[in-house]
């Protein structure tokens, strides 16, 4: 029937869906407690296949990664009511379980059927970062963690509603396991008042074109979305090409871990071969296969970004992951500090992919979200918990420089801003500036990583810091150069010290008046640096993004004729 819809009509059912997704992120946005998902946007909604669970829709603000995850996540409760017996309308399940929804623990997931006259429709579905769910460190990124235990408390798909009614006792022990009940309950209430919101706008839409049609265009639009990514691939050379990156280490061994991938296109069809990757390791740098698939989808989407956000993109591409790898870990293995890892599997898809197709893809960014959670409690004994992410420079591409501290490509999320930050603890940003000299050398160099210098103005607190890129610098691409790496420093009463393991550490004591200290990465560079313009230099020169030595020593001198 889906070649039947008039493209009218599917344009208008396209933009009608789209918006109740977009609805629901900013429904959830206003209301959330916590910061992560009020001023950085890490929450994303849906609509999901009623049968398979794949994505049918989803918002434009929420996070990329989560496209392939939820349809995990939706697949896991389908999974279980199918076992149980028991789907309802107003059912709603919760769960963070990571092993079958992928990312990690500190993502709460909401999944409610969706019911039009009487007959399941399709799935609605709600996750966000929760600020703390338990575990041995606030904030939930514990770089020491050997299993998921150590992380945070693990919720299997559990009814947080039956047919309408809440059911207060697993209310009351997701309560009983943070440091931060408030701030959990408000994002609850946010997640639970944005799928409200989806079921009425749903509602309209189906009363006013009635289900088969609205079912026509969903699956119209999945299948656009598969010819539209067959005739990209078709455009591009057949072979096959290979990249190799590493992470520093998996916060327990101080052992370098290859990220491995083999991309090869074939016609209309792409491999993804992540064949050579390390095996799955003690700390928590591994990740579920369901996130390695979604992984691949957001780089994907990066590479082309014309295509729309459903799951039609993914049927023309094989992912291959090594069982025993760390990108297919098996419960109970650690997994909190996913964002390093997918954000290194994009890095090698994009210099695979750069041997096939330069012209589409940007050199590496910085390439580690930098959690930092510092904690500690108030004069009056109340817990406070900071817990933050920080950016970096992107990579130059074909067109342009890369961008100056920006997010992490996993997402669109944003930086939560140094006001909100020192508004909501007993923090204060001693700086929070560019990093010079930390851009990737380049015909268009890569963005500028920053500094952030952050002062405890409590008594006493403790610093967790899981990072990236301490020991293996963002890769340039076509002959770019690599950007400056992360350094993490803290201060103690006898100066400044740096973490054995370059970008992870636990329990950091802090006193009153000591601070950390993260100098990001900046971006790589796109290009033989020979190529740049001599007054490009001169200009980032003049901008004070880099210092007249770097600068003839990168570009030689002919930049200072350039200068006024």
């Amino acid at each position: 029937m889906s070649s039947d819809i008039d493209p009218i009509t599917l344009a208008v059912l396209a933009g009608r869906m789209e918006q109740i997704a977009d609805e629901m992120d900013a429904t959830l946005f206003r209301a959330a407690f916590n910061p992560i998902i009020a001023e950085a946007h890490d929450a994303s909604h849906g609509l999901y296949h009623a049968v398979s669970g794949d994505t049918l829709v989803q918002g434009k603000s929420g996070l990329p990664i989560f496209v392939g995850v939820m349809s995990f996540a939706v697949k896991a409760v389908i999974d279980k009511a199918a076992g149980t017996g028991a789907l309802s309308d107003g059912d709603i399940y919760i769960f963070n379980d990571a092993h079958m929804g992928g990312t990690h623990l500190s993502d709460m997931r909401l999944v409610r059927p969706y019911f039009h006259d009487g007959e399941l429709f399709c799935y609605l579905a709600s996750v966000g970062h929760w600020h703390d769910v338990g575990g041995a460190v606030p904030g939930n990124y514990n770089p020491s963690a050997t299993d998921v235990f150590q992380e945070a408390f693990v919720l299997p798909p559990v009814k947080l509603a039956r047919g309408g009614e809440m059911q207060q006792d697993i209310i009351d022990i997701l309560l009983r396991n943070t440091r931060l009940p408030q701030s959990a309950m408000g994002d609850l209430n946010g997640q639970l008042g944005a799928l409200d919101l989806g079921v009425r706008r749903l509602d309209e839409l189906l009363g006013e074109y009635g289900a088969d049609t609205v079912r026509a265009a969903l699956d119209a639009l999945q299948d656009r979305a598969d010819a539209l990514m067959r005739a990209e691939l078709s455009g591009l050379p057949d072979g096959r090409w290979q990249a190799t990156d590493f992470l520093d280490n998996d916060g327990i061994t101080d052992t370098a871990l290859p990220i491995c991938v083999t991309l090869e296109i074939e016609g209309d069809r792409l491999v993804l071969d992540f064949e050579g990757t390390a095996p799955v390791t003690a700390g928590p740098v591994n990740i579920a296969l369901p996130t390695a698939v979604a992984t691949a989808y957001v780089a994907v989407k990066h590479i082309f970004p014309d295509l729309p956000a459903n799951s039609g993109v993914m049927r023309p591409i094989e992912v291959r992951v090594p069982e025993g790898s760390l990108l297919a870990a098996q419960f109970p293995a650690p997994v909190g500090g996913y964002t390093e890892t997918i954000l290194r599997m994009i890095d090698v898809i994009f210099s695979a992919a750069s041997l096939a197709a330069p012209e589409r893809v940007v050199a590496n960014a910085y390439g580690t979200i930098n959690a930092l959670s510092i904690a500690g409690k108030r004069g009056n004994g109340a817990p406070w918990v900071m817990f933050s992410f920080y950016g970096g420079g992107h990579g130059g591409s074909i067109e342009s420089d890369g961008l100056n501290h920006g997010n992490a490509p996993i997402s669109t999320a944003t930086i939560p801003p140094m006001e909100i930050l020192e508004a909501a603890y007993p923090v204060m940003f001693r700086q929070w500036a560019l990093r010079p000299d930390s851009a990737g050398a380049g015909a268009h160099r890569g963005g500028l990583g920053a500094i952030y210098e952050i002062e405890v103005l409590e008594e006493t607190a403790e610093a967790f810091l899981f990072g990236e890129r301490g020991r293996f610098a963002p890769q340039g691409v076509s002959g770019g150069a690599p950007g400056a790496m992360n350094v993490f420093h803290y201060e103690q009463e006898d100066g400044w010290k740096a973490p054995p393991l370059a970008s992870k550490m636990v329990g950091i004591k802090l006193r009153k008046g000591q601070a950390v200290r993260l100098e990001t990465p900046g971006g790589g560079g796109y290009g033989d640096a020979a190529n740049r313009a001599p007054d490009a230099v001169a200009r980032d020169v003049a901008l004070g993004y880099l210092s007249a030595e770097a600068a003839t020593e990168t570009y030689g001198p002919a930049w200072q004729e350039h200068t006024s």
